[in-house]
Formats: structure tokens, C-alpha cells, sequence
């Protein structure tokens, strides 16, 4: 009497990689990520005898160097990843729909729903979709709300280092339940202040004499500059960024549940990484 097999128990299902993030991808994302820090960061970065602010008019020609980078970074991605239709369509309708929750909340506290849904479609699809995601909805967005202008390309660069983070989180496969909401709200909330500190940088800069008190001074020393930068974003923009912080919050541990498992329901369905067969008859 031969005894039954071991039972075997399943495993979780491998990540799927919607897009690969191979060395010509990673090389771009690289280049244009250390250009978007030296944009950001650059009040910080230089001395104090260095006349920055003579430069202030140089923001256009920063734009169009950062838009070029950003559209170079997306189609390197989409080019060597072999990205197909079923992606294609997937990305489209994600960014569609971000771009499309984008404005319910403009001006009212910082409730931004589009922030939710890419903190969760890049920990389901990965870090390389959630770049290209994160870039091409803040673009749509911009399209379909009229804010096309220079802060453009650091909202898209912005962006997509918020959305690729969700996908490098750590536990991807066999993290799920109630801890994985509670690590995508942390992050969320985290990567939303940042988000909000970092667009600050964009434009801070810029602001001349406009308020004195707390604006970039190019003769001063960093911890000055510093002390100014933090005293501006906590008189503009810290009531906005939290509202967008704890409305992501409150989105991914309500909405969380049902939109991870649709996300990896159409992944699954999708098969991405399945090639596509004809069958001669």
C-alpha cells in the first residue's frame, strides 16, 4: 500500500515585472535623478559667494534640459523592456485615472486622491512602472488641468521617484494583509510630506524679495538658507501637505483592500511576461 504524497503547501506567486529595469533603463533613471537633485538642491549645494541668484532667469532652459531627460528616461524603459500592449493598456488606464482624481480636490486642504492609487499600482507592478506611471499621470494631469509650465518636469521627476518607491518597498510578494496597508500608509505619509518638501525647493528659490524673511538670500550661509527654507515651508505649505499626507493615509487603509486585489487580479490576468503565441491552423 503505497502512502499518499506530502502535501505541499503553495507558494506565494512570483512577482511579476511589468517593466524590467535593465542597465541602459537604470543608467538614464540615474542621470536624470542626480540632474533633479542638483535642480532641487542647488541653493544648498553651491557657495555663498557664488551670485545664485543672478541665475533665476536660467529656470526655462532647466525645464526644457529636465523635460528632454524625463521623456529620454520613459522611452529608454518602454523601448528595452519590451514593453507590450497589455502594459501599454494598463498604463494608460492608470494614468488616465490619476490624472482624472487629480483635480476633485484642488484647493480644498490638500486632499488629493491620485496619491493613493500610485502608492499602491507601484507596489503592484514594480518600481519600473511606478516611474513611468508616476511621470506620465502628473503629465496628463498637467494637460487636463492648464498647469503646464515650469515646475512641469519637477512634478513629473517628483513624481516618479514617489511612485517607484512604493514599487522598491520591501515584501513584495509574500507581505500582504493588514501589515502591508500599514507599511503602504507609513509610506504614503512619509512620501507625501516629501513630496510637498521637495516641490518647495522647485520654487523657493525663485521667490526674490517677496518676503524677506523667509526667502533664498545667495550670500548666506547654508544653515541660514536652511532655517529660511524650513520657516517657508512651514508658513505656505505644511497645512497642504498634510492634508494630502493624511488623505493618503485614510484612502489606502479604506480603499487599500479592494484596489490591491484588482491591481494583482489584472496583473495576474494580464500575464505580462507570457509570450504571445499564434496558434498556425
Amino acid at each position: 500500500m503505497s502512502t499518499p504524497p506530502p502535501e505541499s503547501h503553495p507558494r506565494p506567486a512570483a512577482r511579476l515585472h511589468v517593466i524590467r529595469l535593465r542597465p541602459r533603463s537604470l543608467a538614464a533613471l540615474a542621470l536624470v535623478s542626480a540632474v533633479g537633485v542638483i535642480a532641487f538642491g542647488w541653493p544648498f549645494l553651491a557657495p555663498p559667494a557664488s551670485g545664485l541668484s543672478a541665475h533665476a532667469q536660467d529656470a526655462p532652459w532647466l525645464f526644457a534640459g529636465l523635460l528632454v531627460l524625463l521623456v529620454a528616461v520613459v522611452a529608454a524603459t518602454i523601448s528595452e523592456s519590451d514593453l507590450g500592449p497589455k502594459a501599454v493598456a494598463m498604463l494608460g488606464v492608470l494614468a488616465a485615472t490619476g490624472a482624472a482624481l487629480r483635480p476633485i480636490g484642488a484647493g480644498t486642504a490638500g486632499i488629493e486622491p491620485m496619491f493613493f492609487l500610485l502608492v499602491l499600482s507601484g507596489r503592484v507592478l514594480g518600481p519600473g512602472f511606478g516611474f513611468t506611471l508616476g511621470s506620465v499621470t502628473m503629465f496628463a494631469s498637467a494637460l487636463l488641468t492648464g498647469g503646464v509650465g515650469p515646475w512641469l518636469p519637477f512634478q513629473m521627476l517628483s513624481m516618479g521617484w514617489f511612485t517607484m518607491g512604493a514599487g522598491l518597498l520591501p515584501g513584495p510578494v509574500r507581505l500582504r494583509g493588514r501589515l502591508e496597508l500599514l507599511l503602504l500608509a507609513a509610506y504614503g505619509f512619509l512620501a507625501s510630506l516629501a513630496y510637498g518638501t521637495v516641490m518647495n525647493m522647485a520654487g523657493w528659490p525663485f521667490m526674490g524679495a517677496a518676503a524677506s524673511n523667509i526667502s533664498f538670500d545667495a550670500h548666506a550661509s547654508v544653515p541660514a538658507n536652511l532655517a529660511r527654507f524650513l520657516a517657508y515651508c512651514l508658513a505656505t505649505s505644511l497645512g497642504w501637505d498634510l492634508g494630502r499626507a493624511v488623505c493618503t493615509v485614510v484612502l489606502t487603509l479604506a480603499l487599500g483592500p479592494a484596489v490591491l486585489r484588482a491591481l494583482r487580479r489584472a496583473t495576474r490576468r494580464a500575464a505580462f511576461e507570457t509570450a504571445v503565441t499564434f496558434d498556425g491552423r
